[in-house]
């Protein structure tokens, strides 16, 4: 399988009150608005100091590599309030999701919706056996998103990653493809 085909093939995923779509310059305002809040990229990457700086991320990393990364998109509004991304291993058959959401649209559900699309995406379309993610364990608010998703906590990865000059301690969650069918199966 050719896997940046499939993703491209579904660059477009639709839910019932989000829609997630390719990221483009269009989003820079919005995107500006959460990536330059310093609460919401406490965890996620460096706080943006100006609008060129959201431009030269969308461009760098967004358009350059388009396959698997999302806008996130309220339907209703048209407003983009974060993203949300796969990283398919093909050798593994695991897949990893990360994800950014505007503070002033937590609590709602889209991120859960979104991580549901992409879920899905994995198990139906790639044919993953695993998704799984990490969080800061000073941010347990996204491990709560992963347990929504179905997500197991697997264990804590300890000084994983250094960030923003910190060593941090990752928390480890993750479904298994059997689970993501028995969980769809109960819907």
């Amino acid at each position: 399988m050719d896997i940046t085909l499939e993703l491209m093939k579904h660059s477009i995923l639709e839910g019932e009150r989000i829609l997630l779509r390719p990221v483009g310059l269009v989003d820079a305002a919005d995107m500006f608005e959460y990536a330059s809040d310093e609460e919401t990229t406490r965890f996620v990457f460096e706080t943006h100091r100006d609008r060129a700086m959201t431009e030269e991320a969308i461009a760098n990393y967004f358009m350059a590599a388009p396959a698997g990364k999302y806008a996130l998109v309220v339907k209703h509004t048209k407003k983009m309030i974060g993203t949300i991304d796969i990283r398919p291993n093909m050798n593994d058959r695991i897949a990893e999701i990360g994800y950014t959401l505007n503070k002033d649209y937590r609590g709602n559900g889209y991120m859960t919706e979104a991580g549901k699309l992409v879920t899905a995406l994995a198990f139906e379309v790639l044919g993953m056996e695993k998704v799984f993610a990490m969080h800061d364990i000073l941010n347990p608010a996204s491990g709560e998103v992963m347990k929504r998703l179905g997500m197991q906590p697997e264990g804590v990865l300890r000084r994983h990653k250094v960030f923003k000059g910190r060593s941090c301690d990752m928390a480890y969650y993750g479904i298994l493809n059997e689970e993501y069918l028995l969980q769809a199966s109960e819907v």
